[in-house]
């Protein structure tokens, strides 16, 4: 079986996270996958308190 090799830089997560916050994207956690993904997760917090009607929605939709 050969070894997956993955290899990802500080500098490509702080890629990602500027281009996610540039955005307008309220970033709650950053997780790495073992074949080097990069994810960028949405804080839920703050669209459960939102009172923006289209988070609401989402938030109502994605609880389901």
């Amino acid at each position: 079986m050969a070894r997956v090799s993955t290899r990802f830089r500080q500098a490509d997560v702080a890629k990602a996270l500027k281009g996610a916050l540039a955005a307008g994207f309220d970033v709650g956690a950053v997780e790495i996958g073992a074949d080097g993904m990069i994810r960028i997760v949405r804080n839920t917090e703050k669209a459960k308190n939102s009172s923006d009607p289209f988070d609401q929605w989402k938030a109502s939709r994605d609880a389901r």
